[in-house]
């Protein structure tokens, strides 16, 4: 039963995803909607969502495209998208795709505002043409359909106010570090398929965004500084660079696909491409370093099980206690070893806040990258932070369950100013134009 569980969260929430997954969520509503109303011309389009998606969907690129914002991808997804795609409904647009989006937002169809719900990731998209109207929500998960209404009708509506809490909770009931390490041991090759090509699509992009200009060229410059003699060449500067080299090129709108974690592109990325880098380094068998990715995978779903999707804290900070597990077992490091590298990892960086996504994101990652090594280095010389410090417990499990509620119980007030800040930001911009 443990084995078909954990194979059963790896299909889950390993997803192949192309951009930014709000946006992309954005443009599946759209998308969706549109094929309840297809063959009569789009009279308006208005789109409500919550401010975490809000924050990560308003400024960060999207694929191939040279525009961005709410309003455009909501346009987009309603022109061009395929719903049937999921999270690569972006895949294969035009730049006249772009052209007829922007249309439609320039002729002032296309309206979005703050849905004020409980609910973290929440999109609500209606569509009217001149004889018939379309809604659909999408709610808890970026793939999530909650509910479809054509012309004022009932056509779906999920079974659960809140999806999260079957889907994943449901699932991951009882996992523990412990069985996930066991298991990553001893799973069939065949069991680490997905693994494996989460490697080979992040891999890709992260030297994408090394050979490319993309965004603030975080992993260009580490690597730059690093051939320059200004930064060490060692484990934790080839992390910090391919990870925050694949960001730089995802939030600038890359066209390459990467391998979601947990409903994230960058927790994929940051979760994969830290612990690649360090087996590079090591000149590990390629077994290793798939059980290793495994590892560092399944920790960071299991504390996002807890975590939930978005918050008001970077969920990056979890995809980096997930690498700390698998660089500890590239290391040669065992159970313990791995405990201890989550728990210096949570005692490090998990005050880091969420501003949205934007290509600011590859610092956090670089960042996250340097902490996965240093925790792993760390705790495989048995050095550990105590329970004497901070929320930190003897029980990694406990410690797990303290960093998830200051996530979910103790920043409620947080997203809310952060989304304030950022809003307040824009409205000054404009009216100094």
């Amino acid at each position: 039963m443990r084995e078909q569980k954990i194979r059963a969260i790896l299909k889950k929430e390993l997803v192949v995803a192309l951009g930014c997954t709000e946006p992309v969520a954005i443009a599946l509503a759209a998308a969706t909607a549109r094929s309840y109303v297809m063959g009569e011309a789009i009279e308006s389009l208005h789109l409500e969502a919550s401010g975490n998606i809000i924050k990560n969907a308003k400024a960060v690129g999207i694929p191939g495209m040279k525009a961005k914002g709410l309003t455009f991808v909501a346009a987009l997804g309603a022109v061009a998208g395929n719903p049937d795609k999921q999270l690569e409904i972006l895949n294969g647009l035009t730049q006249e795709d772009e052209m007829k989006a922007l249309e439609l937002v320039e002729e002032g169809k296309v309206t979005a505002a703050q849905a004020y719900t409980s609910k973290r990731l929440y999109i609500d998209v209606y569509i009217k043409t001149k004889s018939h109207t379309s809604r659909v929500v999408i709610s808890d998960d970026h793939t999530n359909i909650s509910l479809i209404e054509v012309d004022g009708e009932v056509r779906y509506q999920g079974s659960c106010e809140d999806g999260a809490s079957t889907s994943e909770q449901t699932v991951l009931h009882g996992l523990t570090i412990d069985e996930i390490f066991d298991w990553v041991l001893q799973a069939h090759p065949e069991d680490l398929v997905l693994v494996q090509k989460s490697i080979t699509l992040n891999r890709a992009i992260g030297m994408e965004g090394l050979s490319g200009t993309y965004g603030l060229n975080v992993g260009r410059t580490i690597q730059e500084n690093v051939k320059k003699g200004f930064l060490s060449n060692d484990l934790a500067s080839a992390a910090m660079a391919l990870a925050a080299a694949g960001s730089d090129a995802r939030m600038a709108g890359s066209i390459l696909p990467v391998m979601a974690n947990s409903g994230s592109g960058n927790q994929g990325i940051a979760v994969t491409l830290p612990v690649v880098a360090v087996a590079e380094r090591l000149q590990v068998s390629e077994e290793k370093l798939v059980r290793a990715v495994a590892l560092s995978h399944l920790i960071t779903i299991h504390i996002k099980s807890k975590f939930g999707r978005l918050s008001a804290l970077c969920g990056v900070t979890a995809a980096g206690m997930g690498a700390s597990g698998g660089i500890v077992y590239l290391l040669g490091g065992g159970l313990e070893e791995v405990k201890s590298s989550i728990q210096n990892t949570i005692g490090n960086v998990s005050g880091m806040i969420c501003d949205g996504a934007k290509a600011g994101c590859a610092m956090k990652v670089s960042t996250c990258a340097n902490a996965a090594v240093q925790s792993a280095l760390m705790a495989i010389n048995q050095q550990r932070i105590q329970s004497t410090d901070g929320f930190i417990h003897d029980d990694v499990e406990k410690s797990i369950e303290s960093f998830c509620k200051l996530g979910n119980e103790g920043t409620r007030q947080t997203d809310e100013l952060i989304l304030q800040l950022m809003m307040e930001k824009e409205s000054a911009l404009k009216g100094s134009v």
